[in-house]
């Protein structure tokens, strides 16, 4: 039987989503919760559970994002947000020697660029970048239709960037209503939604903030696509034209004609990634 599948798994802090993949799209997604206070070999465990459920014979490697830093290479992952016993975990490890097939782990931001770039608006783009606006800001990068980490895993890191007195995430993510303005971002939504005006100018001052974390972006990479992933895009009619405003400032006019900001629309693009995980390795 032919091995065409790849395993997708998503770990977020409070749950783990899966599924298997194949490059025409994914299978039904298998979901659990995960003990997020518990030892890492209870969070291990909850990651089995839906893996083992997902795992037989045309299964041909296991993708895996998570939310902190991994060492791409060995498949070690540390430090995950809002796991604490997630420290040093050897992931590649430990999902090769259960399941005998080839695993790969990154974080949850590659993979949301991968899962764009292989399933999304992404689709035969060269170079392209996946900026997830969120709780925080973070990116994947894609150059030369591969995906680029970077040694440590730490390319795409835009949000830490130094910007004004703090990085552009304080700014650029929903954090940025409570950082500034000591509001809480989803009320700032609903009443941007109710056509509150003063909410509506919030947003636009957050977008000229994006505005030039894009500029940033477009300097040292030079994109011709941006997708945005992350709860904030849902708000892009009340920050795309301060966005584009300060986007328009960017020194070389050509540049400005040749970019393209598309909004995702996939469903399960951590999923998706996590299994492109794979693809990005043997093309």
């Amino acid at each position: 039987m032919s091995k065409n599948k790849v395993i997708g798994i998503d770990l977020g802090a409070t749950n783990v989503r899966g599924a298997q993949v194949t490059e025409a799209g994914m299978g039904p997604v298998t979901a659990a919760r995960i003990r997020s206070n518990g030892s890492m070999e209870d969070v291990l465990e909850d990651i089995f559970a839906v893996a083992d459920k997902l795992m037989d014979e045309t299964v041909a490697a296991i993708g895996i994002g998570v939310p902190g830093v991994v060492d791409v290479e060995e498949g070690i992952v540390y430090d995950v947000q809002y796991i604490p016993s997630w420290v040093e975990v050897p992931l590649k490890q430990r999902l090769q020697e259960r399941y005998k097939v080839p695993a790969f782990v990154n974080n949850d931001a590659n993979c949301f660029a991968l899962g764009e770039y292989y399933f999304g608006k992404g689709k035969n783009t060269v170079n392209m970048i996946g900026l997830t606006l969120g709780t925080g800001m973070g990116a994947g990068i894609i150059i030369n239709r591969h995906l680029y980490a970077g040694p440590n895993c730490g390319a795409g890191e835009f949000g830490m960037v130094q910007y004004l007195d703090h990085v552009f995430e304080y700014y650029c993510s929903g954090q940025f209503f409570q950082n500034v303005y000591q509001l809480d971002g989803g009320d700032v939504f609903k009443q941007a939604q109710d056509g509150d005006m003063k909410a509506q100018a919030l947003y636009a001052e957050m977008g000229m903030h994006l505005g030039n974390a894009i500029k940033m972006i477009m300097y040292t990479y030079d994109p011709s696509l941006i997708i945005f992933g992350g709860s904030v895009r849902f708000a892009y009619p009340y920050f795309q034209e301060a966005m584009w405003d300060r986007i328009k400032t960017f020194a070389f006019k050509k540049s400005i004609d040749r970019l393209s900001i598309q909004l995702s629309d996939l469903e399960s693009s951590g999923i998706l990634g996590a299994a492109g995980l794979y693809y990005d390795s043997v093309k």
